[in-house]
């Protein structure tokens, strides 16, 4: 069983908060199953976009769990914000998080860090 879009939100705010970083949720989706998108912001200005990391990561047993994927790292912030337009498109019940903070080790489980199963 998958936890509640809801309540992982609030896990990861709450995680950075204790943490002295910053972290906000720029758009409320589906409370029981709508996809995160994470908008990490830089010092420079640059920022990093991490969304839900394809099926192909998971396998039976991991069926519950939720696994990211940089899908742009440090790009622009209109470069992200159209992606996110075209997403919110598809997809009308998806999460916006935006995270301030230097490292999100710990925070984002990504699915670079597992072998793809296929």
């Amino acid at each position: 069983m998958r936890l509640r879009t809801d309540i992982f939100v609030s896990a990861i705010v709450r995680r950075l908060f204790a943490r002295g970083d910053f972290a906000a949720v720029e758009r409320r989706g589906a409370e029981e199953a709508g996809a995160i998108f994470l908008r990490q912001r830089h010092r420079d200005g640059q920022e990093t976009l991490y969304a839900p990391a394809p099926q192909s990561f998971f396998d039976d047993e991991q069926s519950g769990e939720r696994l990211f994927e940089i899908r742009l790292g440090r790009a622009d912030s209109e470069k992200i914000r159209e992606m996110l337009s075209r997403e919110a498109k598809f997809d009308p019940d998806l999460w916006i998080v935006e995270l301030e903070a230097d490292d999100l080790d710990g925070i984002v489980p990504l699915a670079e860090e597992r072998k793809n199963p296929l």
